[in-house]
């Protein structure tokens, strides 16, 4: 194994590491424009291990005395032979980590096409769907990501406006449910309208449907709408949409946007049982 030492911050790769890390806009555009995001964490390393997407692995001496981390970088080693790995100084660790006291490993994941860049021309988008209509909070659009791999919800759209979906925070709350889904991002409402197929199901809280009413409609495909946080599922998806409530005691104004795609998929599949 060879290892590459990276001892200054002004190393182009480690610039790299820290734009990729970046918050907002900055960070998105940076992981968009090369293609790739950084996987911080045991876990998240080790769901990717053996996967030839992750290209590169980050530790330091404190991380190579990890016998977890050791293994992880052994194991993925092996199957993927080709795979860099780097040796951080201690100190631009702590300057590169969000994550206070965890242990040092990180690994370069090269993105799918379909997060990169829109799509041009749109091909039909069969079977269930889970759509999110410029749902901003990374911390609910991962715990949405994670819901939506338990509850077998694979292709997942994120319209043009949503938190990005390989933002660090975002990939946390996933917990490595990335890994399991097709993942389509950037994309217009009007891209979204022309590709799926089945029918859109929009979570609002005036909905005139009940979701407990629904059990022959969700036996079938479906694809659930999921709207921002303040604004809710916009008027041009709810013109196309069955609005669907879900009922809750009048004194709370609302559900978080997570709970309720919680409830939506896992009711979906709760109907589809037996």
């Amino acid at each position: 194994m060879k290892i590459e030492i990276i001892s200054s911050k002004e190393n182009p790769l480690f610039k790299e590491l820290r734009l990729l890390q970046a918050t907002g806009s900055k960070g998105q555009k940076a992981r968009i424009a090369s293609g790739q995001a950084l996987l911080e964490g045991v876990h998240l390393v080790q769901t990717w291990v053996g996967d030839p997407t992750l290209t590169a692995l980050l530790t330091s001496e404190v991380g190579f005395k990890n016998p977890e981390i050791c293994q992880a970088i052994y194991s993925h080693l092996e199957t993927c032979p080709d795979t860099r790995v780097y040796q951080l100084d201690v100190a631009l660790w702590d300057l590169l980590s969000e994550l206070a006291n965890a242990p040092h490993i990180a690994g370069l994941l090269n993105l799918p096409k379909s997060c990169i860049s829109p799509p041009q021309s749109i091909s039909n988008l069969d079977g269930d769907v889970l759509i999110l209509d410029r749902i901003q909070d990374a911390g609910n659009v991962g715990s949405i990501l994670r819901t939506a791999a338990a509850a077998g919800f694979t292709q997942v759209i994120a319209v043009s406006g949503c938190a990005h979906l390989w933002s660090n925070k975002v990939l946390r709350a996933g917990m490595g449910a990335h890994r399991l889904l097709d993942l389509y991002e950037g994309w217009s409402t009007q891209q979204v309208l022309s590709a799926v197929i089945a029918p859109l199901m929009a979570a609002t809280a005036d909905g005139a449907s009940d979701i407990y009413d629904l059990t022959k409609e969700l036996k079938h495909p479906v694809a659930w709408l999921m709207g921002s946080e303040g604004q809710g599922v916009s008027e041009e998806f709810l013109a196309q949409a069955k609005g669907i409530s879900i009922p809750i005691d009048p004194r709370v104004e609302s559900l978080n946007v997570s709970t309720a795609a919680a409830i939506c998929l896992f009711e979906t599949v709760r109907a589809r049982r037996g």
